[in-house]
């Protein structure tokens, strides 16, 4: 069964800021803490990405999977599902984006994961809030 969790944040920068630091794959090691390293994959006729495969720091181990991207409701949410995973079954996910009152972003981050190997519920607690920490470090991210 898929562990789920979300997180929701306010950061001052535009909707574009925040797509263009969220669609920028090979950068995210330089901002997200747990990636290692980001290649795309495959490409749309768009030039957007549409496979990434990511290496990751998790549980004190490094992790490697790709997820597949869709754009369809582009730039309001940014959806993902594994395609490939070495301790993962599944991730899905998406970046929710809209515009505040005051030009600035709400960020409301969703995840789904399902692992291989069932862990311990503190273990779980702690991956789910180095996960959620993305959204912290994209927020810092789009705000400089």
């Amino acid at each position: 069964m898929a562990e789920t969790a979300f997180q929701t944040i306010t950061t001052a920068a535009p909707v574009a800021r925040v797509w263009e630091i969220a669609t920028d794959f090979e950068r995210y090691p330089e901002w997200a803490k747990d990636v290692k390293e980001a290649t795309i994959r495959t490409r749309d006729d768009q030039g957007r990405a549409v496979e990434v495969e990511f290496r990751t720091s998790a549980l004190g181990r490094s992790t490697h999977y790709t997820l597949s991207y869709d754009y369809s409701s582009a730039p309001a949410v940014l959806g993902w599902h594994m395609l490939r995973g070495d301790i993962m079954r599944a991730i899905d996910g998406a970046y929710r984006l809209a515009e505040t009152v005051d030009g600035g972003t709400e960020i409301r981050y969703d995840l789904a994961i399902e692992l291989v190997v069932p862990l311990p519920g503190f273990v779980k607690r702690r991956a789910e809030q180095r996960i959620l920490n993305t959204v912290r470090e994209l927020k810092v991210r789009a705000e400089t």
